[in-house]
């Protein structure tokens, strides 16, 4: 064989095992990188469903910020498929943070914030999260259609 062509096959041959592991090292949610997401809806509450606020408070949404600026959600809702809609008041995600949102009743911090309500958002089965800007544009969405698991990572 000539020195050229093996020297050629040996450097396609690195060419596409870096292209393989370039491809291996992308992130799991691309798509997601700098944005808010929804990154997981825990929708089957630990115990019995007897819509005591604690239950309540066992389904929730986190809401992930992976900008590198806090982002005003002033407005912004998420909604169940039935239409339940949480719209958030006055609160900024911190650049990098996630924010939980709990069903039940309690009181609002910077990493948790409470819908109020006193009976589940969430179905055990199946249902779909929306997560929306003020004048309606979607930001996310979150499926999911499972008996099996108790929460889901958008």
């Amino acid at each position: 064989m000539e020195p050229h062509l093996n020297r050629t096959r040996t450097c396609a041959a690195a060419a596409i095992a870096a292209g393989c592991a370039a491809v291996l090292l992308l992130p799991v949610q691309a798509q997601a990188a700098g944005s808010v997401y929804l990154s997981k809806v825990y929708y089957d509450s630990p115990g019995s469903d007897t819509g005591g606020n604690a239950s309540l408070n066992g389904e929730y949404v986190q809401i992930k910020n992976s900008t590198s600026r806090g982002v005003n959600l002033k407005g912004w809702t998420l909604t169940d498929a039935q239409k339940h809609k949480y719209t958030f008041g006055t609160y900024t995600l911190g650049a990098g943070k996630t924010v939980t949102v709990k069903t039940g009743k309690g009181t609002n911090t910077s990493s948790t914030r409470y819908q109020g309500r006193t009976w589940y958002v969430w179905n055990n089965t199946s249902d779909k999260a929306t997560l929306r800007k003020p004048a309606g544009t979607t930001v996310d969405t979150c499926s999911y259609n499972s008996s099996r698991y108790d929460y889901k990572t958008c």
